[in-house]
């Protein structure tokens, strides 16, 4: 069928849908091809897109065909979990998938109002559930949505089944081929399930178990601001932290979901305007910290008060790092630290580890990008028996999750475990960003930054596709440094530039490179899986703190140099 063809089609079948029907009538030449040249992709991350009419976009129609396919992979009988953020049609997109379960013979189990990402992780495996879906599109502009699975485990689907899925998707037509049922009549019929309020405590239970010295954030009086970006956030985040007897103040123009995002346009806890408002707020309250966590709550960035009352924005490489030492150096302490503690993080994440680990007996686990991989490690150590030498897993986007209550990264956990961290180091006379100066002096300055490159629509798919073949074709050097080593995660190959040896990546195929240069330079290149866009990790080890960030910059000069030369 040509692309003229499906849009007539979509005309003729959307009729009686007076809001989409009206959007294709809308559409230039444009905005046709990029909602008609392909179909929204279903992979490990689910679907994520813009919000409209066509199949390369977010609808009930695209939300049906990948849910039929899911409810085809899990089969007739089986029981799956669903919950759905503060975006734009989240609610309508996931009672649309739960009228497609039910239709299908797989039991719904909803919750009642939206929800973390993480607090379906955690029901999928408290409900027996035999997969899960939650609609969000974590810190995405307004304008976009998604569709998260998860398996069985509670994490997010592995490449198999992904792939096992998308099959079923794509021998299935989006308006006459997907099995429906009214959401209305599903609840009536006991086929659709809101979930009760016992899995939400059970898990704030779960999360506030983590905890490693309870009380002491109400000894000390700790004092925080907080944001969650007009997402799920707000009464999870609060609920726990009232546990824990922590002062919370809330951003009152970010407070309430709203999947305009009014105030935060690009509402990621990574970028420092969004501590903008938080920021004005803490002027008046002189808090110990400022925290934020993104729409779906499954990430969190905070910002430590120095002697001077402004606050510095931590990256997420450094609050990874901060929790790491503090929870090994606690537990040490406290005499819990179990034999051989496993640290599980993403190839693009804090290098600075491998030396904490070092100093705590401890062992690095390295998996791709994306917490489903460091997820699948934490469910192979419980399947071996070894489920208490897991301490924390982390990435470098702002993602933490410790303890086996879930299997993805959870910004209410990191919200307690900071919390609880930075009254430590209150009631010690320390900052936060003086803790992470002191793991800088204590193990060396290794620097991170990540820049991102955008490339909107067919023709910047085509153009990433170029630049990461030019990557692979032009490796003399970079930023005045020789390369060393050479990993292509695709082709599962690593050179040694000096010798030629050759090494396998036993790692799954990902189209990631990393160029590990002299100079102490290192930086990876991918395509995003989830945004139209490149990213770029560098890193820069030295002596000085001075020395690191001059590498760092002279590195991102180069990469993005090379960038901007690809046509």
């Amino acid at each position: 069928m040509t692309m003229e063809e499906r849009y007539a089609r979509w005309l003729e079948k959307t009729k009686d849908n007076e809001e989409l029907h009206a959007q294709l009538l809308s559409y230039d030449e444009k905005e046709k091809v990029e909602s008609f040249f392909k179909d929204l992709e279903f992979g490990t991350g689910g679907l994520r897109g813009k919000i409209g009419a066509g199949p390369n976009k977010m609808n009930i129609y695209t939300v049906g065909r990948a849910t039929q396919g899911l409810a085809e992979t899990i089969g007739a009988g089986s029981k799956v979990a669903i919950a759905y953020d503060s975006r734009n049609k989240s609610d309508v997109f996931a009672k649309t998938a739960a009228g497609v379960f039910a239709a299908n013979g797989v039991k719904a189990y909803i919750f009642p109002r939206l929800m973390p990402t993480p607090t379906l992780s955690y029901a999928v495996r408290a409900l027996g559930c035999d997969a899960g879906v939650v609609v969000t599109a974590s810190h995405n502009p307004a304008i976009y949505n998604g569709y998260k699975a998860y398996g069985s485990d509670g994490c997010q689907f592995t490449l198999e089944l992904a792939e096992k899925t998308l099959e079923r998707i794509l021998a299935t037509d989006e308006f006459d081929g997907v099995k429906k049922m009214d959401f209305e009549q599903g609840l009536k019929e006991g086929k659709i399930e809101y979930i009760g309020e016992e899995t939400y405590q059970g898990f704030l239970d779960a999360v506030c178990a983590q905890t490693l010295q309870p009380g002491l954030c109400k000894e000390v009086g700790l004092k925080v601001v907080y944001t969650p970006l007009n997402g799920t956030g707000n009464r999870p985040v609060r609920d726990a932290l009232a546990r824990l007897g922590v002062d919370v103040s809330v951003v009152k123009e970010q407070e309430n979901p709203d999947g305009n995002f009014p105030t935060c346009p690009y509402p990621n806890p990574e970028e420092k305007v969004n501590f903008k408002l938080a920021e004005e707020l803490a002027l008046q309250l002189q808090p110990d910290l400022l925290l934020g966590t993104d729409p779906d709550c499954d990430r969190v960035g905070i910002a430590g008060r120095n002697r001077d009352g402004s606050f510095t924005l931590m990256t997420g490489n450094e609050v990874g790092l901060m929790l790491m030492e503090y929870v090994l150096s606690t537990r040490k302490a406290q005499g819990t630290l179990p034999e051989k503690p496993v640290v599980i993080k993403t190839i693009v994440t804090a290098d600075l580890a491998q030396e904490i680990a070092e100093a705590y007996g401890a062992e690095i686990i390295n998996v791709l990008t994306g917490f489903k991989f460091i997820g699948e490690q934490m469910t192979e150590l419980v399947n071996k028996g070894e489920g208490d030498r897991f301490i924390i897993g982390f990435e470098e986007s702002y993602g933490y999750l410790g303890g086996l209550y879930a299997r993805d990264k959870d910004a209410v956990f990191a919200s307690v475990m900071i919390c609880e961290m930075a009254a430590d180091l209150k009631k010690k006379g320390m900052t936060i960003p003086e803790f992470m100066e002191s793991i800088y002096e204590k193990y060396g300055y290794c620097l991170h930054e990540l820049k991102n490159y955008a490339f909107e629509g067919k023709a910047g798919m085509e153009k990433m596709k170029r630049i990461m073949q030019s990557f692979r074709e032009d490796k003399a050097g970079f930023a005045g440094e020789k390369l060393v080593r050479f990993s292509d995660y695709k082709a599962s190959e690593a050179v040694d530039v000096a010798t030629g040896e050759k090494t396998v990546l036993t790692l799954p195929k990902s189209d990631v490179l990393c160029f590990e240069l002299t100079g102490g330079l290192k930086f990876l290149v991918r395509p995003s899986g989830t945004e139209p866009k490149m990213k770029a990790y560098l890193v820069a080890k030295a002596k000085t703190r001075e020395a690191a960030q001059a590498g760092i910059a002279r590195l991102g000069d180069a990469v993005t140099a090379k960038i901007d030369s690809v046509e």
